[in-house]
């Protein structure tokens, strides 16, 4: 091994300067999300572009990028045979390749062009780069250390990174938009991509991997080699598996929900700001967005709450607020006022708060899933439930764009419309202000009432966990308490004599 490489498998302190530095991948992490969901719509159209196919732009690429990452994960797992692998490390020789790529092709995508098919082959690439670095990142906590604060210090600087990418993305964006420079775009699209590359070479040169010892090479070389095939077929088999579960069945579908009502509100904001509302600038889309900056002190006052009160109530307080939010836009528009610009700061104030809570909760409830699949196969699948959640969040991630070009299409939107909105016709004037306000408060309604009967808790979890550790000395499960087999059965869906079953299931 090179003195250069050492580095690569040299562990050092773990601290919470580290656990940022560790982090700073997330502001393109959380930004690029935010990108896709409140960006690349906006500027497509305002290429000329048929909204159908510039929803159709991130709806394919994302379903491209979630096939390519359901199987990249096992490539970096193995990539330690080659020699490449061994000298940059399994996981940051791909950190490194990705973060060269998306330096190249990001800034490529904000240059204009009238061919959708343009925009579409380099989002895909985009895509691709992009898991290339987040999918080893991921697993970095892991490889750097066994111990589970030092992992939280790791993982938990994640978290309020990414809010502050959120907000930096739409705060560049409304300063450039707002100075009316004719490529604010692309000019965007470089600074971000300075910021997004510095932050992956710090965590690139600040990380390390679990060193290749020849016990670990044993260990991992023990593992069953399967054929693309078996491993395809050995996928598919684990994720439909992590449907028996009750609550992940319910915790995924309030997921989804919630995260693509969001999706739907990013997309459509700008269409409807634009077209709907008297008085306002083209940049005050992007000015409402950057109040996304407000999410990450509603973050910190939510992992409180998460403790004191429970994922239920925070669910509930976040759909909520994002619904009376919704209806305070559409009677912004409906009651016609003019000069509503403080009226939207103070409403968009409200719905970032409600945002950044909607997207803590899923995440920090997700741990406490995989117990209740332990006590379902006794096994420790923690990996496979993370990534169901990633695939079904990808293939969904752009379903809203989409299905908003499609809609806005069918109503007879086109590009003119968006440079001549002095004169948008008030058919379609209706048909963009119930696509922004009916899309997203259904999907959130929705998840509120699947929340409601979520019961995985605080109070739950201690009570399977306690009961987990009885089985695991040896109790009998003939001595389960009632209170006990109640919990066991409300979350895993399942009589209570099926669990915990003789042999491992998986």
């Amino acid at each position: 091994m090179s003195e250069n490489s050492k580095w690569v498998y040299q562990p050092k302190k773990i601290t919470v300067r580290r656990g940022i530095c560790y982090g700073l991948t997330d502001l393109m992490g959380g930004g690029w999300n935010n990108i896709v969901s409140g960006v690349i719509f906006a500027f497509v159209l305002s290429q000329g572009i048929d909204p159908a196919f510039a929803g159709a732009i991130t709806g394919l690429g994302r379903i491209i990028d979630a096939l390519f990452s359901l199987f990249f994960g096992a490539i970096t797992d193995g990539f330690y045979r080659t020699k490449l692998g061994q000298r940059f490390g399994r996981r940051h020789f791909f950190m490194l390749l990705g973060g060269v790529i998306f330096a190249i092709l990001f800034p490529l995508f904000w240059v204009k062009s009238s061919d959708w098919h343009y925009y579409l082959i380099i989002y895909v690439a985009i895509e691709v780069a992009i898991a290339m670095i987040l999918i080893p990142w991921e697993t970095l906590p892991t490889e750097m250390t066994e111990s589970y604060s030092l992992r939280t210090v790791l993982s938990g600087s994640r978290m309020f990174i990414s809010a502050t990418g959120t907000a930096l993305v739409f705060v560049i964006l409304a300063v450039l938009q707002h100075l009316q420079s004719p490529n604010a775009y692309l000019i965007t699209g470089i600074i971000w991509t300075i910021i997004f590359v510095v932050a992956i070479f710090v965590s690139y040169r600040t990380t390390w991997e679990r060193a290749l010892t020849p016990e670990f090479v044993a260990e991992l070389d023990s593992r069953p080699r399967l054929t693309l095939l078996g491993f395809i077929k050995k996928t598919v088999v684990d994720y439909f598996s992590t449907f028996k579960n009750r609550a992940f069945r319910k915790h995924l579908t309030v997921y989804l929900l919630s995260f693509t009502g969001k999706d739907f509100y990013s997309t459509m904001l700008p269409t409807f700001i634009i077209c709907c509302i008297q008085g306002v600038r083209k940049d005050t889309p992007w000015t409402l967005q950057a109040l996304s900056v407000f999410g990450i002190l509603s973050t910190l006052i939510a992992t409180k709450l998460m403790i004191t009160h429970g994922p239920r109530f925070l669910f509930s307080l976040s759909y909520l607020t994002i619904i009376v939010t919704m209806v305070g836009y559409f009677l912004v528009w409906a009651l016609h006022i003019k000069q509503a610009f403080w009226i939207l700061i103070i409403i968009s104030v409200l719905y970032q708060c409600a945002r950044a809570i909607l997207e803590f909760t899923p995440w920090n409830v997700f741990p406490f899933i995989p117990d209740v699949d332990r006590v379902m196969t006794r096994g420790d699948r923690a990996g496979i439930y993370a990534a169901v959640m990633t695939f079904f969040r990808k293939s969904t991630g752009a379903l809203a764009s989409w299905i908003a070009g499609i809609l806005l299409s069918g109503i007879g939107f086109n590009s003119k419309t968006m440079t001549d909105v002095s004169n948008t016709p008030h058919g379609i004037q209706t048909g963009i202000a119930l696509i922004f306000f009916v899309a997203p408060v259904a999907l959130i309604f929705i998840a509120e009432i699947v929340s409601i009967t979520f019961k995985l808790n605080r109070t739950s979890h201690g009570i399977l966990i306690k009961e987990i550790n009885r089985l695991e000395a040896g109790g009998a499960k003939a001595d389960v308490t009632p209170e006990a087999k109640a919990i066991v059965e409300g979350l895993t869906g399942h009589p209570y004599e099926s669990v915990w079953p003789e042999e491992l299931l998986i």
